[in-house]
């Protein structure tokens, strides 16, 4: 019958027939959301079409690709108190966003739920999820479900006044791995994270992407993070193994080379997580070490 909790925000970026697909599947849920799509300046069309097939939907066409901070334009325009977020190859299965809004609803500290992800066509789990259930990271006796330091945002609801007053996704980074610095200062703040078996977030992956173009960025990201984020003697640690796992390409090169020249940013704005959040989250280094997941080999 609907559930007005929760809202979605969608962002894209030439990729108008996927778009299309992802709204409708979107459109056709119980829960009836606000749907926002936000389109980081496409030139195939993709706000047109949306528009033209689905006037229900809000279309936020930006005139640059912004990257993951479409999403925090997208949450502006929501009013609901919990948003949901979607790529555009990936889809919510009936009745998860309620039931992510009741989590919420029942624990006010919680920030944010990541739900399990199953790849199509073939129907499988995708590897990360198995990471999540197995999360390494202590948590509170109240959470509804294994802690987690960081989530993938494209299969998460979250709750729009902590997205808010964090301040949403980092300007710089643009879009790979965007999430983890959002997670620790979350937590840091005094919010939770936790993974839910029983929300589910499908996902197709479009063959419309540069993966090198990801994996240079992804790469960027991370040391940034690690730098802004973690203590010096963590981050070299992190360092040296990213320099010493990673292919040894020209594409590992160029984002190492642009991980260099935010430096002068990177000094200013350093502010290393409390020592409380540090040695809890610090357990995730064994398992990202160990992750097949997270390769940089795209």
């Amino acid at each position: 019958m609907g559930d007005s909790r929760v809202g979605v925000v969608v962002i894209t970026w030439q990729r108008r027939d996927e778009a299309l697909a992802c709204v409708e599947r979107l459109l056709a849920l119980p829960e009836e959301p606000h749907v926002v799509l936000v389109d980081n300046g496409s030139a195939d069309g993709t706000a047109a079409a949306v528009r033209d097939r689905f006037p229900a939907v809000e279309v936020v066409a930006l005139r640059e690709n912004l990257g993951a901070v479409g999403r925090n334009i997208g949450v502006r325009r929501i009013r609901a108190p919990y948003v949901a977020f979607c790529d555009d190859d990936t889809w919510w299965e009936p009745g998860s966003l309620s039931r992510a809004a009741d989590l919420l609803d029942a624990h006010p500290r919680l920030a944010l739920v990541n739900a399990r992800i199953v790849v199509e066509p073939s129907g499988r789990e995708d590897p990360i999820v198995a990471e999540l259930r197995d999360s390494p990271v202590p948590g509170p006796d109240w959470l509804p479900g294994p802690a987690l330091g960081s989530f993938l945002a494209g299969a998460s609801v979250l709750r729009r006044e902590a997205f808010e007053r964090a301040g949403g996704f980092h300007t710089r980074l643009w879009l790979g791995g965007e999430e983890e610095l959002l997670a620790t200062d979350l937590i840091a703040a005094g919010w939770e994270l936790c993974y839910r078996e029983d929300l589910t977030v499908h996902h197709r992956a479009s063959v419309l992407r540069d993966a090198g173009h990801r994996r240079r960025v992804g790469l960027r990201n991370t040391l940034w993070f690690t730098w802004l984020r973690r203590p010096a003697g963590a981050a070299i640690r992190r360092t040296l193994f990213l320099a010493t796992t990673v292919p040894r390409d020209r594409t590992s090169l160029l984002g190492a080379l642009d991980a260099v020249r935010g430096l002068g940013w990177l000094v200013a704005d350093r502010r290393p997580r409390p020592a409380v959040v540090e040695a809890r989250l610090a357990r995730l280094d064994e398992t990202q070490r160990r992750s097949t997941a997270r390769r940089y080999v795209g």
